[in-house]
């Protein structure tokens, strides 16, 4: 009977055989090796010996189970974990190595639909864009960093993953290479970002770059690409610098970019587009639409006149739809950091 440690390792080394994402592979990682040693407690080795009981008792166990803080797990922590350990099961099944599924009749525990805690009003988001010191090359850095987030909404590990050829600063566009579920996408990106990224390049990135064969738009100390705490922290000191007592950091500006443009009037396809989300919610299907559209719709509601609001109640559940698919995204990205290594250098180098 296989064991359950060695079909664990080869289920993450299909894994990254089948294209998925480095953060993925490793969250489930993190996550099946706290199951593995949760079995070896109880004297169980061998993948066969699983049973739906067991799970359902594991189930229990992540509820139960307080962190070093005290607090419970949250419930998307403890979905995350379960939905690893369930598609360990269905894999080994698939394959073979043990002859039915313990885990094809398990209800995973629900994810909580929440709007976001945080979102910044204008002054508030011109008050942290004002924050760098310009005057220096890392300050010049993150003024154009802190404009590329709120002017496009990306994700951090796609921010990150800029290189300097996916921003066409002439025609106001952003190539998003591989993003969350290794998709390809473009989004416009604002005039005003683009101003501040044409200095960069001109002015800081050239004395940041120690590699010239560096293809990574923005680029830490030493030269090399933003490790994703290091990026998190860096934006938060420049919230807390503006005096801003709300949450968050890099995805505080993707909560912000969406929000100010539903109440601009946007459509939600459009923002659906911007975000990369493939769909709103399981119901809904994504609808693409031009980019020379989405370009249009960035600029007139992507904030510059005065908030408005549409009165219409079926826009109205989309949009509570819309920001509570950021909110889960969020939650993810929390889950992932607390799968991470410890001691980060100083330097945000990866």
């Amino acid at each position: 009977m296989a064991r359950l440690v060695d079909l664990v390792t080869a289920f993450l080394r299909w894994s990254e055989a089948s294209g998925y994402a480095p953060d993925t592979v490793r969250v489930r990682k993190k996550a099946l090796e706290d199951f593995c040693a949760w079995c070896r407690e109880r004297s169980v080795t061998a993948a066969g010996e699983v049973t739906r009981p067991m799970l359902l008792r594991y189930q229990r166990h992540l509820f139960d189970l307080r962190q070093a803080s005290g607090k419970p797990l949250s419930w998307s922590s403890q979905h995350g974990r379960m939905v690893a350990v369930r598609g360990f099961f269905r894999w080994a099944t698939m394959e073979s190595y043990i002859l039915y599924n313990p885990a094809s009749e398990l209800h995973l525990p629900r994810r909580p639909h929440r709007l976001p805690k945080a979102v910044l009003s204008v002054s508030e988001v011109e008050a942290v864009l004002a924050a760098p010191e310009v005057g220096t090359v890392r300050g010049l850095r993150d003024r154009a960093l802190l404009e590329v987030l709120y002017s496009t909404g990306l994700r951090r590990m796609e921010v990150i993953g800029l290189e300097v050829f996916d921003v066409d600063l002439r025609r106001g566009l952003v190539r998003v290479e591989q993003g969350k579920g290794s998709r390809d996408r473009v989004v416009p990106v604002g005039q005003r970002a683009c101003a501040w990224v044409s200095r960069y390049l001109a002015e800081g990135r050239p004395e940041l770059v120690v590699d010239p064969a560096q293809r990574a738009l923005f680029v830490a100390d030493g030269g090399r690409a933003f490790h994703p705490q290091y990026l998190s922290r860096l934006v938060r000191r420049y919230v807390e610098a503006a005096g801003i007592e709300k949450s968050g950091s890099c995805h505080l500006f993707r909560h912000t970019a969406a929000t100010l443009m539903l109440e601009n009037g946007a459509d939600i396809r459009f923002i659906q587009q911007l975000l990369g989300h493939a769909e709103i919610s399981t119901t809904q299907i994504y609808t693409q639409v031009s980019i020379q559209a989405l370009q249009e719709v960035h600029t007139r509601t992507h904030p510059g006149a005065a908030l408005r609001r549409r009165e219409d109640a079926g826009r109205e559940i989309e949009a509570e739809e819309l920001l509570g698919a950021l909110e889960a995204e969020e939650l993810e990205e929390a889950v992932e950091e607390a799968a991470a290594p410890s001691g980060l250098p100083c330097s945000g180098s990866s």
